[in-house]
């Protein structure tokens, strides 16, 4: 077939593409997560390895003797969410191989801004918001966490309680103060007396 008339779809999925909504890292840092976050993807990727996957493969391997492939739809849906599911794990894959899980615990009691901190902010306009710094592939702002690489996050980095910060916003950058830093509590040492 002519390549003039094939989609660049057609061949195989670009290793290193972003699923939407995906932070890419920036060259050369390491991959930061809290272990929720990490046993979170890992959970996925299993998901998909054992459960969906196997399970799409039979449905097309089913509708694959049904015929005419070319009309088939259960052939052709089952096809594509095969090749996002394939996709899905090769990017799974490797962010939990570079994955570096820290425990922001090992900080809890102290008043400077680490990875995993809850930072309380007071904006110039009198507002006040809770942050919790996470990692790229779990953070979820709808939840009030950020990436660790977002502009906020890395301008709050090593900040103490009472510090002014120059935070870049939308609006430009603006100067806020840190009014409160928490980490989660240790989790209690395992064993008995």
């Amino acid at each position: 077939m002519n390549k003039a008339f094939t989609k660049e779809s057609d061949g195989a999925d670009a290793d290193d593409e972003l699923p939407p909504g995906a932070a890419p890292l920036p060259a050369g840092v390491r991959n930061y997560i809290t272990r929720a976050g990490y046993d979170r993807l890992k959970a996925e990727l299993l998901a998909l390895i054992d459960d969906e996957r196997p399970k799409i493969v039979e449905v097309v391997h089913w509708a694959a003797k049904n015929g005419d492939r070319s009309e088939n739809g259960d052939y052709l849906y089952g096809k594509k969410r095969l090749r996002e599911i394939d996709r899905r794990v090769r990017f799974l894959t490797k962010r939990l191989e570079i994955a570096e899980v820290t425990d922001p615990s090992v900080h809890h009691g102290h008043d400077q801004v680490f990875f995993g901190a809850t930072v309380t902010l007071a904006w110039p306009n009198g507002d006040e918001r809770r942050i919790t710094i996470k990692g790229v592939d779990e953070a979820d702002t709808a939840q009030g966490e950020v990436s660790w690489v977002a502009p906020v996050a890395r301008a709050l980095l090593k900040a103490r309680v009472g510090d002014e910060v120059r935070v870049p916003t939308p609006a430009g950058v603006q100067a806020v103060e840190v009014l409160a830093v928490s980490y989660p509590a240790p989790a209690p040492a395992a064993g008995g007396a």
